[in-house]
Formats: C-alpha cells, sequence, structure tokens
C-alpha cells in the first residue's frame, strides 16, 4: 500500500511539472470589426428612404474614420472572419427604381479584404473577398451574413465593403472628422457612372477618393487565431 501511495504521488508531480512547462496559450476572441461603442453622434442610421437618400455604389470602400476613432475596419489580431453584417436603410418604390436604373441594376454587396502597401500611397491589395449577397429583401433591417468558406486576415488587414451596384448603407449628418475612402480613380471621385469594384485578387488598387461627413452601415464578426 505505501508503494502505490508513493507511486501515485511521483505521478501526480510528474504531471504537474509537465503542466507547468506547457506554454500558455491564449484563448480565441470574437470581435466585431467596425463597431463602435457607445452609439455614434449623430446616430449612424442609413439615410434611405430620408431626403437626400445616399446610396453606396459601384466601389469598394471602407470607413477611415469615426470622430477621434480611427482605422475601425482594420484587424486588430490575425484571425478569421466569419461573417459580416450591414444596416440597411429602406428606400422607397420610387427611390429603388432610380438607383436599380442608374446604378447596374438590383442592390447587392459582400465584403473585401485589404492588405496595406507600403508604396504607392493609399494602395491595397485584394487578399479574399466574399460571395456577393441580394440586399432588397432585407431593406429596411441589419442583416448578416454567415460565411460558408471564412476569410483568413493578418493583423491590419482591413475589412472593406464591396458594392457592384447599389446598397442604401450609408450614414450622414457625420461632421468633417468623420470620412471613408473609395477603389475609385481620382479623376471619378464625384461620378458613379463607371464600375470601380476592386475584385482582382492580388491586385494593388489605389483607393484615393476620400469622402467626409459619411459612414457606411457595415461591420464583420472576426475569432481571433489563438
Amino acid at each position: 500500500m505505501a508503494h502505490m501511495r508513493r507511486t501515485s504521488t511521483a505521478i501526480l508531480l510528474t504531471s504537474l511539472v509537465l503542466v507547468l512547462a506547457l506554454p500558455a496559450v491564449a484563448p480565441a476572441m470574437l470581435t466585431e470589426v467596425g463597431v463602435i461603442p457607445p452609439t455614434t453622434h449623430p446616430e449612424t442610421v442609413p439615410s434611405c428612404p430620408a431626403t437626400p437618400c445616399l446610396a453606396v455604389s459601384r466601389t469598394t470602400g471602407f470607413q477611415v474614420k469615426v470622430s477621434t476613432t480611427h482605422n475601425l475596419l482594420s484587424a486588430p489580431r490575425a484571425g478569421t472572419v466569419v461573417a459580416w453584417t450591414i444596416s440597411l436603410g429602406k428606400p422607397n418604390a420610387t427611390q429603388i427604381k432610380f438607383f436599380n436604373a442608374n446604378e447596374g441594376g438590383p442592390a447587392s454587396a459582400g465584403i473585401a479584404i485589404l492588405r496595406p502597401q507600403r508604396k504607392p500611397n493609399l494602395t491595397y491589395k485584394l487578399i479574399a473577398q466574399s460571395p456577393v449577397v441580394k440586399l432588397e429583401p432585407y431593406f429596411g433591417e441589419t442583416a448578416q451574413f454567415p460565411l460558408e468558406t471564412t476569410l483568413t486576415v493578418k493583423k491590419g488587414d482591413i475589412v472593406a465593403l464591396t458594392v457592384p451596384t447599389w446598397a442604401p448603407a450609408l450614414a450622414l449628418g457625420f461632421g468633417n472628422d468623420t470620412s471613408w475612402r473609395a477603389s475609385r480613380p481620382k479623376s471619378q471621385c464625384s461620378s458613379t457612372s463607371a464600375q470601380t469594384t476592386d475584385t482582382q485578387i492580388g491586385t494593388p488598387v489605389q483607393y484615393y477618393c476620400l469622402y467626409r461627413t459619411a459612414r457606411l452601415t457595415y461591420s464583420a464578426t472576426l475569432i481571433s487565431t489563438p
């Protein structure tokens, strides 16, 4: 019996030594990239169906700043984007008809993962992108889209919103300290007539155009790598 006690004690001590020798593993963290607590002032609400009813159209864009918060769509750590969320206005029938006719068809969007490049200035490389989804069934709602194929990100990658047609996902009324950036070339910052979505994986694109006083109403769910 004494022998059995000594053996059990030895095994227990050995186990404790092994546990203490193992490196600490950080738990995976769940982050909603693009969400700012508490509520912003003014409240972040898509403009439609109010007048003016403005929409994001034919471009890829991301929020640069909201008041004193910078880089809110930048991944704070490496991990996997597993879903994305978008808050949509509820444009009326006349507004929908106008946008459909002038912005390439029914409302649609997806997300894109961009990696900042050192040169030239304001250049980002498209690393991955989600499928594009039709948005009209979700007008007036906040909809979340889980990704069947998740998107891997590195710390500092940007989660952008890609809109091949149009999306009522633009909140207005902010100050000049709030801005978002788009993939349009310098000569087309004031026009939406050309298709400028960033869709070529691995190709650097300059996000030259900066738009102030507005906010894109989307976010992404990131699970960090342990």
